[in-house]
């Protein structure tokens, strides 16, 4: 893979500061928007680590974020400001102009493996999971579920991948998550630093682009 500019939108999240340190391992540059610099002081100082303060609802300057940037990787969830509102469908369609305005194509999505993708049903197992374990989380899901909307209705033209990612804990290794064939396919409940190791993986794969599928470990 070669070395790219990563835009990182929930750097300090469980999935989000797996991924910055892997990135930056394999010799990325990580741009970081976080509300806490001080949750990224692991990695500092890092010539390849750029941080800047603010938050989603808040960004002093966008386009000076996304400009120059090789891939954005968003990796959000608040469950309870998404309770009351729908905070990453709002940005994600500020998200999305910028991303034109730079010349900027490539975009992963992190969702929930239980959000329903656009055009396509949950099988009943994960339906199930989703209305009965996981009800206390409607609001992230009716959030992903939106954004999914939104990008197979408004962003064709943008090179978008929606990882529906299984996620347990923050233990050891499971082994290696793959994508599944369909939206509707295999589907593991992952730890954070598989997903991160999937997700930077998965920004190379020109067959992941306009899909939003689950993963699921190799051998499961």
């Amino acid at each position: 893979m070669r070395p790219s500019t990563f835009l990182v939108f929930g750097a300090t999240g469980g999935t989000g500061r797996h991924f910055v340190s892997q990135a930056l391992e394999q010799g990325h540059t990580v741009r970081a928007l976080v509300r806490n610099p001080q949750k990224l002081a692991t990695y500092t100082p890092n010539p390849n680590l750029q941080i800047h303060t603010g938050s989603i609802t808040n960004i002093p300057n966008l386009d000076e974020l996304v400009h120059g940037s090789d891939c954005i990787v968003t990796m959000l969830g608040d469950a309870s400001a998404q309770t009351v509102s729908k905070v990453n469908t709002a940005f994600i369609k500020q998200l999305i102009p910028s991303m034109r305005r730079n010349n900027v194509t490539r975009l992963l999505y992190q969702a929930g493996g239980l959000s329903k993708p656009y055009n396509a049903s949950l099988p009943p197992y994960l339906w199930f999971l989703r209305h009965t374990v996981a009800l206390t989380y409607a609001g992230q899901h009716a959030d992903n579920e939106a954004v999914m909307e939104y990008l197979g209705k408004e962003a064709q033209d943008i090179e978008w991948i929606v990882h529906r990612a299984g996620i347990g804990s923050d233990g050891p290794s499971g082994g290696v998550l793959e994508r599944s064939a369909t939206s509707s396919g295999k589907y593991s409940v992952a730890t954070f630093r598989d997903c991160a190791e999937y997700n930077l993986r998965v920004v190379e794969e020109r067959e992941a682009v306009h899909t939003c599928c689950t993963s699921f470990y190799v051998g499961s």
